[in-house]
Formats: structure tokens, C-alpha cells, sequence
């Protein structure tokens, strides 16, 4: 038998939407929002030179820039107030995460309900200022060392680079935290999001545009097009893949009835660590050629020999970002579930998994469950994000990296589902309304 939410979402239609008032009321938030993330994208921080620019971005098609400047909007590529984008804020959610393993005083707040929640989301925000700024100082002076791009180079070049870059990041930072509480979806994976949809546009006129030139043959432009779609479709699938654990909760009474005996089911998924690994992992690896590109002819020859090795499409290059990815998963995976944790709520609620101990052994065998759901996790994102890779100087050169792709289709996923979600709680509210009047009627 499905239950009850599970009838109302099977039944629910695009009609619905004309009486969801307040739900179309925060979808037209959302996108009034993003409007003006992407607007940001456009304002040049001052002091640059756009054309010495254009030809700095230019040879860094490929290197640490180019990453960034995908998960910026292309804002990188124009330089504008919102070119560090928004992982200033990720980097520093990642860093306070692994501190509340570390430092008892946040591992406290994090078990303090809201009120901690809201003091680890402040110190949040002031490590991405601290991040931000670094990166801003740190961008100011590679851009100097770049022949023309600043035109008069100096202190108050550096001054005002770093305010302008850290201001548009925490904007950023605030208007995705708005989308959050008033809007539809997470506000930072939202603009991150709509970012790369901007560049799809761009996508598809290089593939038709190699097609017209007769780079690409009609064949291999459908060829493109269905290894994208199929892509996206492993994609889907997997991202709602998920082990689930029976949880039984005994039998208790309470006066003459009876309570609890039901069975239940604690979900695993198998990509618990979402789009971070690939980010961190390509972030570590074209670090090397975005110094030697920012160092120019000065490039030392050690250097110059790391970047050969482990250029992008490199197979050394190939190895080593499979390898981190799978580590990355492992790692982060770690921090953001903790199986004691979740083994002592079971025991603190009654619950147990059938035929294990609670407390320690639920815990380890939780532990032994997501390790072994990691490893496949680990190796399907490795996959997917080394498909484009494989391709890549190929006579079917996909242009839009496994990662964007990755996160097109789990944001999508996200906000969808939460849509759905307000939909069904509005025919809740339907059919409470409804149930209300007949009593009254009789």
C-alpha cells in the first residue's frame, strides 16, 4: 500500500501551481535573486586592462581559471566583482566541518539544536571574509605579474582588488542564504548552478559551430548529444541510489495500548559526498599550471616538468584525479556522517538494526555498510568526471566537464524534489480544509 504522501505526489499536476500562491511567490524570489547574481557577473572590478585579459584568460584554457571561472559564471574570464564566486564560502563550511571533529567547543555547538547551528553558520561567514580576502590578495598580485592586465600596478590596485572581490562574495554569500529562507532550493548551489547554465548557450554554438566548419561530422554532433543525455541519465540514477538499512523499534505499552513495533529504514546514499570531490581534486591538480601561467617565462624548470606530467589530458594527469576523487569521497564522507552518532541516536529512540548489538557494533556495522557504498560512489563520480577527459582533443570533445554536468543534474534533482515537496504539503492543507468544512456541515 503507498502511503499517504506518496498518493497525493502520484496525483499531483501542473495545475496545482495556480493555487500554490505562496510557492509561486518564492520561485519568483529565487529567480529575481539569481537575476542579480548573474547581473554581477557582468561589473568589471577596476584597474583591469579587458583586452591584456581576454589574452591572459585565453592561455589558460585548461588550468585552476578555467575551473573556477565555469563555477563562477564566467565571471573569472571578465574579471568582475563575483570572480572568486562563492567558494570562498565552501572552502570555509568544509574547513569549520573538520574543526567540529577537532575542537570540542564546536563539536558542543553543533550538538546544541538551532542556537549552535546558527553560531557555527556565524563563524562560517567569517572564515569565508578571511578565505576571500587571501584569494583576492592572492589574485591581485598574479594579475600584476601578468604583462598589461593592470594598468597602473601597486598598493592601492591590491586594496581595492581585495574589497571589491571579497565584497561580491560575501553578496554572493547573503543573496544565497536568502534563496535558502525565502526561496526555493540551497541558495549556494542554486547560483552555482545558474552560472553554467549561462555558458550553455556557448556549449552548443561551439559544437554546431565545429559541425558548420566540419570539424565535427552530423554523426558525431549526435553522437555528443547522446553521450550527454545517457550521461545525465547514469547521473540521475545514481544520485538516487541508496542502501537502506532496516531499523525495528520495539513493542511498548503505555496503560492499556500499545506503542511502537513498527519497522523503518535508515537511507544510505551512495554519493553521500555530492560535487565536492571532483571540485577539491581538479582544484589540487591544475594548481601547478595556473602558477606557471601566472609566472610566465619565469616558470623554474622543475616546475615546467610538473606541469608536463600533469597537464590536463595527461595520463599521469588522468591517474592521479581518479585516485583523489576516491579519496575526496572517503574524506569528506567521513565528515559529514558520523555512524556512532547516528548508531547512538537509533539506541536513544528504542531502534535497532535486526540481528546487531546497538550501540558500538550498530556502529561499525553502519560504518562497514558506507564504506563499502563509498567505494562505488568514489569510483562512479571518478567515471563520470573522467569521460570528458578521455575525450578531451578528440574528434568528440564534449564541452562541458563531468563536474558541471554533475552539478546541473543534483541541483536539479534538489530543487525539483523540494518543489514536489511543497506541493504535497499544500494538498495536505487541502484536504485538512476540506475535512474541516464537512465536520462542520455536520
Amino acid at each position: 500500500m503507498p502511503s499517504a504522501a506518496e498518493q497525493l505526489a502520484a496525483n499531483f499536476n501542473f495545475g496545482s501551481f495556480a493555487k500554490a500562491t505562496e510557492l509561486r511567490q518564492r520561485l519568483l524570489f529565487t529567480f529575481g535573486v539569481l537575476i542579480v547574481a548573474r547581473l554581477g557577473t557582468f561589473i568589471p572590478m577596476p584597474g583591469i586592462d579587458p583586452t591584456a585579459l581576454a589574452h591572459m584568460i585565453s592561455q589558460q584554457q585548461g588550468g585552476l581559471l578555467d575551473v573556477f571561472n565555469v563555477l563562477a559564471g564566467g565571471a573569472v574570464q571578465r574579471m568582475a566583482i563575483f570572480a572568486l564566486g562563492i567558494m570562498p564560502y565552501i572552502s570555509a563550511s568544509i574547513i569549520i566541518q573538520l574543526m567540529t571533529t577537532v575542537v570540542p567547543r564546536l563539536e558542543e555547538l553543533k550538538k546544541d539544536g538551532e542556537a549552535g547551528r546558527k553560531t557555527i553558520n556565524q563563524y562560517t561567514r567569517y572564515g569565508t571574509v578571511g578565505l576571500a580576502a587571501l584569494q583576492a590578495f592572492g589574485i591581485a598580485v598574479g594579475l600584476e605579474r601578468m604583462n598589461g592586465v593592470v594598468i597602473d600596478p601597486g598598493w592601492a590596485f591590491r586594496i581595492s582588488a581585495v574589497i571589491t572581490l571579497t565584497g561580491g562574495t560575501i553578496l554572493l554569500m547573503w543573496l544565497g542564504e536568502q534563496i535558502t529562507a525565502r526561496g526555493v532550493g540551497n541558495g549556494i548551489s542554486l547560483i552555482i548552478f545558474a552560472g553554467i547554465i549561462a555558458r550553455f548557450p556557448t556549449y552548443i554554438s561551439q559544437i554546431f559551430e565545429s559541425g558548420r566548419t566540419g570539424a565535427i561530422s552530423p554523426i558525431g554532433i549526435i553522437a555528443i548529444i547522446l553521450g550527454a543525455v545517457g550521461l545525465v541519465g547514469v547521473i540521475v540514477f545514481m544520485e538516487r541510489a541508496q542502501r537502506r538499512l532496516l531499523v525495528q523499534y520495539p513493542k511498548r505499552q503505555v496503560g492499556q495500548r500499545m506503542f511502537g513495533g513498527e519497522a523503518s529504514h535508515l537511507p544510505l546514499k551512495l554519493n553521500v559526498s555530492g560535487v565536492i570531490p571532483p571540485i577539491f581534486a581538479s582544484s589540487i591538480l591544475l594548481m601547478p599550471t595556473t602558477v606557471a601561467a601566472f609566472n610566465g617565462s619565469n616558470v623554474s624548470n622543475w616546475l615546467q616538468t610538473v606541469v608536463t606530467y600533469i597537464g590536463p589530458g595527461q595520463p599521469l594527469y588522468l591517474i592521479l584525479y581518479a585516485l583523489m576523487i576516491i579519496f575526496f569521497s572517503f574524506f569528506y564522507t567521513s565528515i559529514i556522517f558520523n555512524p556512532e552518532e547516528t548508531a547512538e541516536n537509533l539506541k536513544k529512540y528504542g531502534g535497532f538494526i535486526p540481528g546487531i548489538r546497538p550501540g558500538k557494533k550498530t556502529a561499525e556495522y553502519i560504518d562497514y555498510v558506507l564504506t563499502r557504498i563509498t567505494v562505488v560512489g568514489g569510483l562512479y563520480l571518478a567515471a563520470v568526471c573522467l569521460i570528458p577527459e578521455f575525450l578531451r582533443g578528440g574528434a568528440y570533445t564534449l564541452p562541458m566537464g563531468g563536474t558541471s554536468i554533475l552539478i546541473m543534474v543534483s541541483v536539479t534533482m534538489d530543487t525539483v524534489a523540494q518543489i514536489q515537496s511543497h506541493l504535497i504539503a499544500q494538498q495536505y492543507e487541502g484536504l485538512i480544509k476540506k475535512s474541516k468544512l464537512r465536520g462542520m456541515r455536520r
